[in-house]
């Protein structure tokens, strides 16, 4: 099953970061992916078991499923229905703060063609199309999250106290 990243140094806090990457109103400004996100069954916020409809701007729609929640270090989905195509499908976003005002953000997909039989010449294309992808969308956040005010734009979170 191949997996596929990119990584992009930011200069933003990886809270901020990983609240942008899951406020699903402000994704829309700075991820060249995605056309239309909403949650599923009454859910209103991101969390492991939550379910997601997403349409992308090509026009192929799937629903995901949160497996991992992990603030502000790790978010993960996984495939529970979508293009045909996919046997397998599974994507997460990893922060790494390198300092207050740093960050670094893997994004990573792992995927499995179907048929099987075609998986051999389906995935290498599938890879470099996705590896596109993930590029653009590293992008998109880094030029927002840098050059715009979009975190400022953020609701602002509470202080965890002890």
């Amino acid at each position: 099953m191949p997996t596929i990243q990119s990584t992009a140094e930011i200069d933003a806090p990886a809270d901020d970061l990983f609240a942008l990457t899951q406020d699903y109103g402000l994704r829309l400004e700075w991820d060249p992916f995605v056309r239309e996100l909403r949650y599923c069954d009454g859910a209103t916020e991101p969390a492991v078991g939550v379910r997601v409809w997403v349409r992308a701007k090509n026009g192929l729609s799937m629903e995901v499923r949160y497996i991992t929640m992990n603030p502000p270090e790790q978010v993960a989905i996984a495939l529970v229905e979508g293009p045909p195509i996919f046997r397998q499908f599974s994507g997460a976003w990893l922060f790494k703060a390198l300092s207050a005002r740093r960050t670094r953000v893997t994004f990573r997909y792992n995927f499995a063609a179907r048929p099987r039989i075609l998986a051999p010449v389906l995935e290498p294309v599938m890879t470099a199309v996705l590896r596109r992808d993930i590029e653009k969308r590293l992008a998109g956040l880094k030029r927002s999250a840098e050059t715009t005010d979009i975190l400022q734009r953020l609701p602002r979170r509470s202080p965890i106290t002890a």
